[in-house]
């Protein structure tokens, strides 16, 4: 009898997304445990995530599944005891202090490097493509550090910093490129070792080290996907440590995702299993925090791009299983599953966004074309 009334109760928040229980549609859902219901209606996405990596239901299109689940706004009618415990937590304690900076390393950065190897581009760039002109992901992500560097007007000779360069592939292709000497820094220990390899030879240094720890003088600094990790109480004290370390004349890049709401704590699903600690920006939070320290140039939104970038990822995860079998079981097969192609559903229906920030520590001089 209560299992019905949860069922009830799931069908009403799927009805205007027009997804069914059972239905034949690619995006609709097949139970397989009736304990799901209430699962999902009493513990949100934590609990519709868990019960997918359970096998306790199945959709055979993911990614549509999720993006006509938020475009509806469903997630918003449910609210549920781990949502406001995290809120609340988000709000009192810095989950993103200096003692907690490399748990996601350890969590998800050192996962292993074959996962990655087998799943990004040639370069092993872990953020967003930019698929301006091409169907490709090697050639989606080339664009995507040319537009970076491009807009940070990098010259021979000049001195970068790379706050959370992944596999050294950014800072890689920075030095050979555009002639610049670059400092990396991580907090994955598996991610310095690959990219201390990946950059051998090359004016490049890698460090495991927290971004706050930086003390030294910069010509550019730029962040890949990082700043989703520094967390609402840490981002005044993150502009200003670009602000201290770059040069008088230094611009500054921000690629990241964002929110289109402030925010103080992050999803509990993808906190627990993918990201922990994480938490996405909102544009309100990111000016505010900047302010009096820095000059806007451009604030360049490519959201789509991130759901096309998920797409090739699960694409390649999914053709090299067979490979990777022998280190994952099937429950992580379909936690990675559920986690590309619920951040795809979610960046198509515009959830959360895409963003590259240029900003300048005293303006830059003249008319300045910023590349697209």
């Amino acid at each position: 009898m209560l299992n019905n009334y949860f069922k009830t109760q799931l069908e009403r928040l799927f009805e205007p997304a027009d997804i069914s229980i059972n239905g034949h549609r690619r995006w609709d859902i097949q139970i397989h445990q009736p304990l799901v219901f209430q699962r999902v209606i009493t513990e949100g996405n934590l609990g519709l995530g868990e019960a997918y990596m359970d096998c306790w239901w199945d959709c055979h299109d993911l990614e549509e599944f999720f993006f006509r689940l938020l475009s509806s706004k469903v997630d918003e009618q449910i609210v549920t005891p781990a949502m406001l415990a995290g809120k609340w937590i988000g709000k009192t304690f810095n989950l993103q202090r200096p003692s907690r900076a490399f748990t996601v390393g350890k969590h998800h950065y050192d996962t292993g490097n074959d996962l990655f190897e087998t799943m990004l581009d040639k370069r092993m760039i872990y953020s967003c493509g930019y698929w301006k002109e091409t169907e490709d992901l090697d050639e989606a992500q080339e664009k995507k550090l040319r537009l970076v560097f491009d807009k940070l007007q990098l010259k021979p000779g000049m001195h970068i910093l790379d706050i959370g360069c992944g596999w050294g592939g950014a800072a890689r292709f920075a030095a050979e490129e555009y002639g610049v000497s670059v400092t990396a820094i991580t907090v994955s220990a598996e991610q310095a070792r690959f990219a201390r390899e990946q950059c051998k030879g090359l004016p490049v240094t890698i460090e495991v080290t927290d971004y706050r720890a930086i003390q030294d003088s910069f010509d550019r600094i730029y962040s890949i996907g990082m700043f989703e990790h520094v967390g609402h109480k840490n981002y005044r004290n993150y502009f200003r440590m670009i602000n201290r370390c770059l040069k008088p004349d230094g611009i500054t890049l921000l690629h990241t995702i964002g929110s289109n709401t402030p925010c103080t704590n992050g999803d509990p699903w993808s906190c627990k299993y993918i990201f922990p600690n994480s938490m996405l920006p909102s544009a309100s939070q990111i000016t505010k925090n900047y302010e009096g320290l820095f000059t806007l140039e451009d604030w360049h939104v490519f959201t789509y791009d991130y759901s096309l970038t998920l797409k090739a990822w699960h694409e390649n995860f999914e053709k090299q299983w067979p490979k990777l079998r022998t280190r994952y079981n099937e429950r992580f097969q379909r936690m990675w599953r559920y986690y590309l192609l619920s951040f795809s559903g979610s960046f198509r229906a515009r959830s959360i966004q895409l963003w590259q920030i240029l900003l300048s520590k005293n303006g830059l001089p003249g008319r300045t074309a910023i590349p697209r």
